[in-house]
């Protein structure tokens, strides 16, 4: 007889608060029905009562975990409405503080992954990792979490010891290679619990929108830096990872993958990390009147950002999409004809944030 189970909005089997109404017969899903909006803190609005600098510091805290990428966009946004053009060596420095970040949030989606599928032993290598990178945070901005790196014009950070940090990033690569990547493509647990569970096929895809790393597991080769080159990834050379399986195991392939390409654009950027200043000299440009949008590619997926000026120091509209904001409804064609059991894995591999989709 069908029956429905309420997961959320506050649930062991769910990161952050979001509900899950979930219709099964038997042990067999049917259906899946989603409510956001349990962490709405209006950050629009509040943008839109601030200034520009001040500004810069609340958006970095629509996700602790991507924080870097949302002032890079509300930043390259103010550029674009003013003509501002970023030193080079700010876009290199830009470059390598946005894959740290997605090495370090692919990570720890890893060791959330490894905890969900009962692998104990890869969740701790993983988490190892975290703090490693997490350290390089630390080293080159003074914080491990919300960086405050990124300024209109430029950034607020340089990198005064590139050999040093190149040479963390070989240890890094060293472990992901030979111990996280293998883990998560070759052992068995992996597979039998990830094979053919949650399939997301490309006509689903793209009937949801997803984008990111969600999108190119089912086959979408869609992905900013590629699309819509910014920073310094022209310069560096991009390689964008998909798999066309589909299922939870292809997510676990790409965002593996990804952490592999990442440190090779780290380790590109320093080595060829450029001289010069790291902002433009005025620390406080005026933006004229007129509106501009960007995008960029969030760990997660695509994230955008749209600002209307009126010439004065408070923008008249800011908007931001997230990409858990599209990836999240997908999670009710991927769970459809799968065993209840399952659901956890399933919504973990879309690596939702509820603070990123509620802002």
């Amino acid at each position: 007889m069908p029956y429905t189970i309420p997961v959320g909005p506050y649930h062991p089997a769910l990161e952050e608060p979001y509900k899950l109404s979930v219709a099964c017969t038997g042990e067999i899903i049917q259906k899946v029905d989603v409510e956001i909006g349990f962490s709405f803190r209006s950050i629009e609005l509040l943008a839109q009562q601030r200034n520009y600098i001040q500004d810069v510091t609340l958006v970095e805290r629509v996700c602790g975990i991507c924080s870097c990428v949302h002032t890079f966009a509300f930043c390259s946004t103010a550029e674009r409405i003013a003509g501002i053009e970023v030193p080079a060596r700010a876009r290199y420095i830009r470059t390598i503080m946005l894959e740290l970040e997605r090495l370090h949030s692919h990570l720890l989606w890893a060791g959330v992954g490894a905890e969900v599928m009962g692998y104990q032993t890869l969740f701790m290598e993983a988490f190892h990792l975290r703090e490693q990178v997490m350290d390089l945070f630390e080293i080159i901005s003074g914080n491990r979490v919300h960086y405050a790196s990124n300024r209109i014009g430029g950034v607020n950070v340089d990198i005064q010891d590139p050999k040093g940090i190149l040479k963390v990033m070989e240890n890094i690569r060293t472990a992901l290679a030979t111990n996280i990547v293998p883990a998560f493509m070759k052992n068995v647990t992996v597979r039998s619990r990830a094979v053919g569970t949650g399939v997301l096929t490309r006509e689903d895809a793209l009937a949801y929108g997803v984008v990111g790393p969600m999108a190119r597991s089912s086959g979408l080769s869609i992905d900013v830096r590629q699309d819509a080159p910014y920073a310094a990834y022209q310069e560096l050379g991009f390689k964008v990872i998909t798999q066309t399986e589909c299922d939870v195991r292809a997510r676990v392939v790409v965002r593996a993958l990804e952490m592999l390409e990442s440190v090779r654009l780290i380790e590109e950027a320093l080595k060829n990390l450029p001289s010069g200043p790291i902002a433009v000299a005025d620390p406080f440009p005026v933006l004229p009147a007129g509106e501009a949008v960007f995008t960029a590619e969030a760990p997660r997926g695509e994230v955008f950002y749209y600002i209307k000026s009126d010439g004065s120091d408070i923008p008249q509209r800011v908007k931001i999409r997230t990409p858990s904001f599209i990836n999240i409804p997908a999670v009710q064609a991927m769970v459809k004809g799968q065993n209840l059991a399952d659901l956890p894995l399933i919504q973990a591999s879309i690596d939702p944030c509820c603070s990123c989709t509620d802002r």
